[in-house]
């Protein structure tokens, strides 16, 4: 079950576990999902953003129509601050970085995405190294924009895949973990009521 964060009359702030979808796929195995879980719960819960079945860490849900609203057109603007930490393949020559790289769904390798100067859609990542270690660098990373496996792509795209991507990672990289070392620990956005700010986290779990 994922560990619940916070709840009121308004919203349900969870730590979703890695290898659990956000929402129900096609097929009858790929029904068992977080939204599905938290509504045994709280029936009315409705889903305001996702995180990849492979990502584990934080996300929100509404359940009102008022609130679900409130929270979408925040997510919209780019109001909500996001941290992950993640760790990556190599070692970056800088300490941070901004990478802005345009992305498209890859149509033939579907669900795959991909960078694309003319067609993609604008992505915006900013990265911080935290410490070195044996199997790579930890960093934080901040989704400035959120396009479908944007952090994954990113920095497949710099030459630093996250370590345990099934989808981007080349070996060694993709088999030296048992799950993607990638999880959202820090959202922080405005009540969608009180208009208070709030900030949430959940520890890295690796």
């Amino acid at each position: 079950m994922p560990e619940y964060i916070y709840t009121d009359e308004s919203i349900v702030v969870v730590s979703k576990p890695a290898g659990l979808l956000s929402v129900p796929g096609r097929g009858e195995d790929k029904q068992d999902c977080l939204w599905r879980r938290v509504q045994q719960r709280f029936p009315t819960a409705r889903i305001v953003h996702r995180l990849d079945q492979a990502t584990s860490g934080l996300l929100i849900l509404a359940l009102t129509a008022d609130t679900h609203r409130h929270l979408s057109m925040q997510f919209e603007r780019r109001v909500p601050s996001k941290r992950y930490q993640a760790v990556i393949s190599g070692v970056p020559e800088q300490s941070s970085g901004r990478i802005e790289l345009p992305l498209r769904c890859d149509w033939e390798n579907r669900p795959l995405q991909m960078v694309d100067p003319v067609d993609g859609k604008a992505a915006t990542t900013e990265w911080e190294r935290i410490e070195t270690l044996e199997q790579g660098t930890r960093v934080y990373l901040h989704p400035i924009t959120g396009r479908s496996h944007q952090l994954r792509v990113h920095m497949q795209a710099i030459g630093h895949p996250i370590i345990g991507d099934r989808f981007y990672a080349p070996e060694p990289a993709r088999s030296c973990a048992d799950r993607l070392l990638l999880h959202a620990e820090q959202l922080g956005l405005n009540h969608p009521v009180s208009g208070q700010w709030l900030d949430f986290e959940a520890p890295c779990p690796f």
